[in-house]
């Protein structure tokens, strides 16, 4: 089944009446497409700007700036940067890229002009849009800032263009290297949208609290266009420290009904901001890095919201599927049943089956095109209509449960180990705030087990304590040999534990 819905709402969103069609291949320019979605925007309010967009306001801005690039010669076939992010100002551009029938590079603006030239020469853009000279810097082709354009009163009228052209180019590695562009069609995001809306509903009526970046599939996909094309409102906050201090009051005062985020924030949310009183929140998403069972159930307590631990990838323009803490339960790794699509296993011998334990592999109708101008790396992940993912786990009757990421796995002597497994149960040792567990090369056994701990505030950590606890739940085979106690665990800039940073760092160091 294409759209999966969740409890009663009592009438589809506006969105999902016309887009959901798209996801099974029906036939709508896409230029009559992004007409209808904008004619039923919410409102976007920047707090970091003091600034708020009406819907009626944001679509005259967008109509201003697709006709200022219009007058530039923009239109189907040409790749823009977005070289700036997270604010109301960042949408009116994206929406007038896509309004010329362009494609549109978000990029992260915080990128060393070097960083920002490697990618612009892999992307190709005619132009980069920024906010401000600092951004300006390394792309290699004329720059230029929409901030000041006079608002106009319809879009311009563009030549039709495809639901099959590309709409987002994302980028998830490769800023220094070989850039890997995940290139996302109008229909994909179309769908994507679509099976978000039948599967969450109403909380999406109300207001978005945006608390991630707008240059990956996470934060500009499920946590802003999501609510946004849904007619709600949403509001993007300040991210850092300070947005977890003031989680709850946020909350509060902006009257929020949703929110997604990644589990870093909710790790220092909870230590450091009180429950939220008003009782809007209706549902929280969390997702893009491994969720313990422990740290679920306390933001479910913390934020008295349905609870959803999602699994999702850019490929698949984000949501996958997701587990509520109400409808299906918590439990270490459980990601719950598909929004959409099929979900299946591909075992070792390349065979795909609808249930068991091995590669988690999807097809969906929100798919990607495949890697900017990398077919290499393209094949090496669609095989048959199936995106593999990289994530070993086990498919049954409940859904999906994610054990860790293949890439990671730990090959003591043909023994395999999941890194994301070892780090959800030590961090269930009541000392233990959080936990890395990763490969160290061994001239016997090929490679053995090494764990990085980080205590909570106030406790003399006990790294002895922690293996004992470790050797009465793991075979021997698992259990981590060489353990190290942190300050800090690095993270990528997307939230997600860097496991190779961490090997680089304590590799050398005196382990206990």
């Amino acid at each position: 089944m294409l759209l999966q819905r969740r409890g009663s709402n009592p009438a589809p969103l506006p969105f999902l009446r016309w887009a959901a069609p798209l996801a099974r291949g029906a036939a709508i320019h896409q230029n009559r497409a992004m007409r209808i979605a904008l004619a039923q925007c919410g409102a976007i309010h920047d707090l970091a700007a003091g600034r708020a967009l009406a819907a009626a306001d944001l679509h005259a801005a967008i109509a201003g700036r697709a006709a200022a690039l219009k007058a530039k010669g923009v239109g189907r076939g040409a790749t823009i940067v977005i070289g700036h992010g997270g604010s109301a100002g960042f949408f009116a551009d994206l929406f007038a890229v896509w309004a010329c029938g362009a494609t549109a590079a978000c990029i992260d603006a915080s990128l060393t002009p070097g960083e920002r030239a490697t990618v612009a020469a892999f992307a190709r853009p005619v132009l980069a849009l920024v906010s401000c000279p600092a951004e300006a810097d390394g792309w290699g082709v004329e720059t230029l800032s929409l901030a000041g354009t006079p608002p106009a009163a319809d879009l311009p009228v563009e030549a039709a263009s495809h639901l099959d052209d590309a709409a987002l180019v994302l980028f998830t590695s490769g800023t220094t290297g070989a850039p890997k562009g995940v290139v996302l069609t109008f229909r994909a995001l179309f769908a994507r949208i679509a099976l978000n809306h039948a599967a969450i509903g109403d909380p999406l009526r109300g207001r978005t609290l945006v608390t991630l970046p707008t240059h990956f599939g996470h934060g500009l996909i499920g946590n802003a266009l999501t609510p946004l094309l849904a007619g709600g409102d949403i509001v993007l906050a300040p991210r850092g420290l300070g947005l977890a201090k003031d989680l709850a009051r946020l909350i509060d005062a902006e009257r929020i009904t949703f929110m997604s985020s990644v589990p870093t924030l909710w790790r220092m949310a909870l230590k450091l901001s009180s429950p939220p009183a008003g009782g809007t929140l209706a549902r929280v998403h969390v997702g893009s890095a491994p969720l313990s069972a422990a740290l679920w159930a306390d933001i479910a307590a913390w934020s008295r919201a349905e609870t959803v631990n999602c699994l999702g990838i850019t490929e698949t323009a984000n949501w996958i599927g997701g587990a509520s803490s109400r409808a299906d339960g918590i439990a270490d790794g459980y990601v719950g049943r598909p929004w959409g699509g099929s979900v299946a296993v591909r075992l070792d011998d390349g065979r795909v089956m609808a249930a068991g334990e091995g590669e988690i592999v999807v097809q969906t109708p929100a798919l990607m095109q495949g890697y900017l101008d990398r077919p290499d790396l393209t094949a090496a992940v669609l095989e048959a209509g199936w995106y593999r993912t990289g994530d070993q786990g086990v498919v049954e009757a409940r859904g999906v449960t994610v054990q860790g990421r293949l890439k990671d796995e730990i090959n003591r002597a043909g023994f395999k180990v999941q890194p994301a497994e070892l780090d959800m149960l030590i961090e269930q040792h009541a000392d233990v705030a959080e936990a890395c567990a990763f490969a160290i090369p061994d001239a016997v056994s090929g490679e053995i087990v090494g764990a990085a701990v980080r205590f909570k505030s106030g406790v003399s950590g006990d790294l002895e304590a922690v293996r004992a606890f470790c050797r009465e739940r793991l075979r021997r085979e698992a259990t981590p040999e060489r353990w190290f106690a942190v300050d800090e665990i690095p993270r990528t800039p997307r939230g997600k534990v860097s496991r190779e940073a961490v090997r680089r760092t304590l590799l050398g160091e005196a382990a206990s």
